[in-house]
């Protein structure tokens, strides 16, 4: 079975940088798959942040390009979520996602793997 862990979340102040990571477990080795990351608040729904394809080419919502990286290491089957700076908004749980093949996706229908999350709590 594949499976998606989030760690990296807590208590953090407004201004401050957060690397979020998520490791994937039970994939075929040599496997080709593409990530997202979302997030889901109360009141917002879950939110598309970015998302990293097959080739390593990534893209991103605009409401958060400039804060939001998303990166991976194949060899570690981890992706990583940076955020600087942390504004109190950025305040959700996290999901990471993996989709088998090369293309990436900012929708969550089109992914086939989900974690559980990890919250994020950014103080004024």
């Amino acid at each position: 079975d594949v499976h998606l862990v989030e760690s990296g979340g807590g208590s953090v102040q407004a201004g401050g940088r957060l690397r979020l990571s998520c490791v994937v477990s039970g994939m075929t080795t040599g496997t080709t798959y593409s990530m997202g990351w979302f997030r889901q608040s109360p009141g917002k729904g879950r939110e598309a942040l970015a998302t990293i394809d097959g080739w390593g080419d990534s893209a991103y919502v605009a409401s958060v390009k400039g804060r939001f990286t998303i990166s991976r290491d194949n060899a570690a089957n981890t992706l990583y979520l940076e955020v600087n700076p942390l504004r109190p908004e950025d305040t959700a749980m996290y999901y990471c996602a993996a989709r088998t093949g090369w293309n990436g996706y900012l929708d969550a229908d089109d992914y086939n793997y989900w974690g559980r999350g990890t919250q994020v709590t950014v103080s004024p």
